[in-house]
């Protein structure tokens, strides 16, 4: 990777951008060669990369789950394969895996991007206590819509699922700056599950406490967008 010129930041110190494809064994183990030889150890790990994807389940093509897995999904698994023998030879650090509400509630119409939310979800739950021998913590944070560029990487072959999701994301309640606030709180109270707000943690308390609830509430939106589809169709 080709080190960009380090920028300062607003709480003092400097950042450093780097290049990583993160699709690319290569890339990872080149950033932690970096990451040995600049900083001699590593604090906190955001696994935050991320693409949106969503369709109806016979028409999404093999070749966009292949996509979204490989950068939703296996990416997190290879930022945790490249770092964690360096956390556990500190004895020390945190993960932070960046998943989303869907992969806690699997809303209808999202089959690959739930799958690989999911995924990292069940990851992180993994690495929760495998990781604490070590001092290693770890958080998985899950949150709805947050206005940021994630509409630009979105795949789907039904057009009208490309302008609700649009929708959605630029009117998210969380800025990005705010959402990064959240996390650094969360790592330092050593949270794992991490809901912004109080529609999300309603919505996970259903499903978990009150099923009949939210299998009601998820079929009736699950109808009213089929419907929408229908008509754009």
């Amino acid at each position: 990777a080709t080190e960009d010129k380090a920028a300062p930041t607003p709480w003092g110190g400097s950042a450093v951008f780097l290049p990583l494809g993160v699709r690319l064994e290569a890339a990872w183990q080149e950033a932690r060669a970096w990451v040995e030889a600049e900083w001699d150890g590593l604090d906190i790990l955001i696994n935050n990369a991320g693409v949106s994807a969503a369709g109806r389940i016979e028409a999404i093509p093999e070749s966009d789950w292949e996509w979204i897995t490989g950068i939703n999904l296996l990416a997190v698994v290879r930022g945790c394969r490249t770092f964690v023998p360096l956390l556990k030879r500190q004895g020390s650090g945190h993960i932070v895996n960046i998943a989303s509400m869907a992969g806690l509630i699997n809303p209808p119409f999202m089959a690959n991007y739930n799958v690989t939310k999911a995924g990292v979800v069940a990851l992180s739950e993994t690495l929760r206590f495998e990781l604490e021998p070590w001092g290693i913590g770890t958080t998985v944070v899950c949150p709805g819509f947050v206005p940021t560029n994630l509409a630009s990487s979105f795949r789907s072959p039904d057009p009208a699922l490309a302008e609700v999701s649009a929708k959605l994301i630029a009117n998210g309640k969380t800025s990005p700056e705010q959402l990064a606030d959240r996390v650094h709180e969360a790592v330092r109270r050593g949270t794992f599950l991490l809901l912004l707000h109080r529609e999300e943690k309603v919505a996970w308390w259903a499903k978990r406490y009150a099923r009949a609830l939210f299998n009601r509430q998820v079929s009736k939106a699950a109808h009213r967008l089929r419907t929408g589809l229908e008509r754009h169709s």
